[in-house]
């Protein structure tokens, strides 16, 4: 029996468990952590025969090679353990991949970037299921991609939400279509340099039979027709600011299709619900991924029109006196915050902090001096991003430490500026106070609920 070794026990790894156990491979399971949780979770696989070791680093002997190891998103592609395993030459890859050798023969839409990538995956799959499609999102999305390789149920496409951590572990994965959202300094921590950061993100879009980039992006659109020659490109900006002869561009209110010499109009732009002109970027990019597996625009303009937006990204929770409560926990990084902050009427109460990233914090400063008539601080990156705000000359900030600090001082401070926006959109990394940034967002949801609503 073959023996298989996951590295990491969140769902992915779980997954990644459960479906090398159905192919008949003898599997255990191991993670450096302990906890109540993953305590239940172990005792449940123990009785599907998965051994799952906890608090534990495996150790690598020329007497393993035979052993298939695979490992999570969240587990480093560079640690000792999995360096020395490369060595010795024992089959390493990641979830993702181990996802792609069981449904490789379904076409999928990979869809990666710094920011962007969450709405435009959620946004492309629910309109392959308006079409009908069996096409269920997954990756950093919905599902762990292992898991819709469990199902019973062939899925017509897939589509895959995948983060660098991802792509650096899928050897073979290669995708129907592939989307590029947006490219910025992000997970330097982890990738060390932009460039390595750049080259893995290529090399899925190179492994793409039919490529989607975002045209308006800065730094894509300057590498252009010269790096990526038979791309799709699109653009907010009209016709004009097209890169190359065929792609998807905003115009007249409409998103246009220009395949063929005569250019097609497909969906009115206010269809979809969502602000800001980086939604109007994602629209694009999932429309061109519809028209490319060839779905008729009926679909496509029902889906729009229906689709509700994603949690945590921009995300309305309540109304409190006149006050819109906006969740956008999931702008972990600067570049998403600015977005965050672009998209919202001025002035706002602006919540921002947490774990700091490495990145440039221009832009996003000077959206702050424009649109936050206030700005509460909280988490470990507090006094950094004080400091910051004092050497830009803005002062008007206080550091609060906690979300259940944070929301009724910032219900207070909308009150006293007459500002119509609270604005949680942290710019950091949630793993000081929580465990992902779902559970922040979650956390100032429910303080929402405690002050303002009940």
């Amino acid at each position: 029996m073959p023996e298989a070794l996951i590295i990491g026990f969140g769902k992915s790894g779980v997954a990644a468990a459960r479906l090398l156990k159905q192919e008949g491979w003898e599997v255990e399971l191991c993670d450096s952590s302990t906890s109540p949780t993953l305590l239940e979770q172990q005792q449940k696989l123990a009785s599907e025969h998965i051994t799952v070791k906890l608090g534990n680093t495996p150790e690598f002997t020329d007497s393993d090679i035979s052993k298939l190891i695979v490992v999570s998103p969240g587990v480093p592609w560079d640690i000792p353990i999995l360096a020395k395993a490369r060595e010795l030459g024992i089959e390493t890859i990641g979830e993702m991949e181990l996802a792609w050798r069981n449904l490789q023969d379904i076409p999928w839409v990979a869809i990666t970037g710094t920011n962007g990538k969450t709405t435009t995956t959620a946004l492309t799959a629910a309109i392959f299921q308006t079409a009908g499609l069996n096409a269920p999102a997954c990756g950093n999305i919905g599902y762990a991609a292992c898991e819709v390789a469990l199902s019973p149920k062939k899925p017509d496409w897939i589509i895959g939400e995948l983060s660098s951590y991802q792509i650096e572990s899928s050897v073979t994965l290669a995708p129907r279509i592939g989307i590029w959202t947006t490219f910025t300094p992000d997970h330097l921590a982890r990738h060390k340099t932009l460039e390595n950061y750049y080259n893995i993100k290529a090399k899925l879009l190179h492994n793409s039979q039919i490529q989607i980039f975002n045209g308006d992006d800065a730094y894509l659109s300057k590498l252009g027709l010269n790096h990526w020659p038979n791309a799709y490109w699109t653009s907010v900006k009209g016709q004009e600011f097209l890169i190359g002869e065929k792609g998807f561009y905003i115009e007249n209110g409409w998103v246009i299709e220009k395949i063929t010499a005569t250019p097609q109009p497909i969906v009115e732009v206010s269809a979809l619900r969502m602000v800001g002109e980086h939604n109007q970027q994602n629209l694009l990019m999932s429309v061109a991924a519809a028209r490319l597996a060839g779905i008729d625009i009926t679909a496509i303009s029902q889906a729009v029109r229906e689709f509700p937006g994603v949690p945590h990204r921009l995300e309305h929770i309540c109304t409190w006196q006149g006050i819109d409560f906006i969740n956008d926990s999931k702008a972990t990084n600067y570049d998403a915050a600015e977005v965050g902050l672009a998209s919202v009427q001025s002035p706002a109460i602006l919540i921002a902090g947490g774990e700091a990233k490495a990145g440039d914090d221009t832009a996003w400063l000077a959206q702050i001096q424009a649109k936050a008539a206030a700005v509460l601080l909280i988490g470990n990156a507090a006094p950094a991003f004080a400091k910051r705000l004092e050497e830009v000359g803005y002062s008007n900030y206080q550091i609060v430490e906690t979300m259940e600090n944070a929301l009724p001082m910032s219900a207070e401070l909308a009150k006293k500026h007459q500002v119509s926006v609270v604005l949680l959109s942290p710019a950091c990394a949630s793993f000081d106070q929580y465990p992902n940034f779902e559970m922040r967002g979650e956390d100032f949801r429910q303080l929402c609920q405690k002050y303002l609503v009940s």
